[in-house]
């Protein structure tokens, strides 16, 4: 159920993930564990009583991470199975998801509770999306949610028309729905440059294939369809 990518770094593929009957998309989730031995939860996703434990075994649930405003569905889930944690929401999302409150809000730099190990960095221009990306630095990983996707050939038809709409079937490259989304691709340009700052080569991403290789210049060629040069 939990797949490790490297030291201290694992996923969990959540295959069955629907936006609509027929229009199976999948999703991902990414825990890092911490220096200080808690483990840091990216996208929390649907959980089972075996998996709960799985990742119990891995170490105590620090943080929960909901990362843009789009994921979010199984917060309130994740937040019962472990109360001690703490919540930290997009910019944006406490408004949508009110029941939350309480939580924290991610900001442009790193949290002081993972400060060191995890970089993180807000793409601003889209404030409808709220995506905060994250880099965990020891694994050299880029941790992105929708603003890019790397599907290949979905299994259902609905998902396969959902891609193919969305122009992002066959390789990595960011959404028409994310382009139509951010209001200002200057923003997003800039703050994607202080992404490719970052020493990273793997990228994990919410939707499709995880990048095992190459990851700034195949970023860098999706980021032309926002405007960027792919050179």
């Amino acid at each position: 159920m939990i797949r490790q990518l490297d030291s201290e770094i694992w996923v969990i593929d959540h295959p069955d993930f629907k936006l609509g009957p027929g229009v199976r998309i999948g999703t991902r989730t990414t825990l890092i564990r911490l220096a200080e031995g808690g483990l840091w939860v990216h996208s929390p996703g649907p959980l089972t009583e075996d998996l709960t434990q799985e990742i119990n075994r891995l170490g105590p649930v620090r943080f929960l991470v909901a990362p843009n405003t789009f994921h979010h569905l199984f917060v309130s889930e994740n937040c019962a199975a472990w109360p001690s944690a703490k919540l930290y929401l997009a910019p944006g999302l406490a408004a949508k998801r009110k029941d939350l409150a309480g939580a924290a809000e991610l900001r442009g730099e790193a949290e002081p509770g993972w400060a060191g190990e995890i970089d993180q960095c807000l793409i601003e221009g889209s404030p409808r999306l709220g995506e905060v990306a994250f880099r965990h630095g020891s694994s050299r990983t880029l941790i992105l949610t929708d603003w890019v996707f790397n599907v290949g050939r979905p299994e259902s038809i609905g998902a396969r028309l959902f891609f193919s709409v969305t122009g992002v079937l066959g390789g990595v490259s960011i959404s028409r729905l994310i382009r139509f989304l951010t209001r200002d691709t200057a923003a997003a340009r800039r703050s994607f440059e202080h992404v490719l700052e970052w020493d990273f080569n793997r990228i994990v991403l919410a939707h499709g294939d995880i990048l095992e290789q190459d990851g700034p210049r195949s970023l860098k060629n999706a980021l032309s369809r926002i405007g960027r040069s792919s050179s």
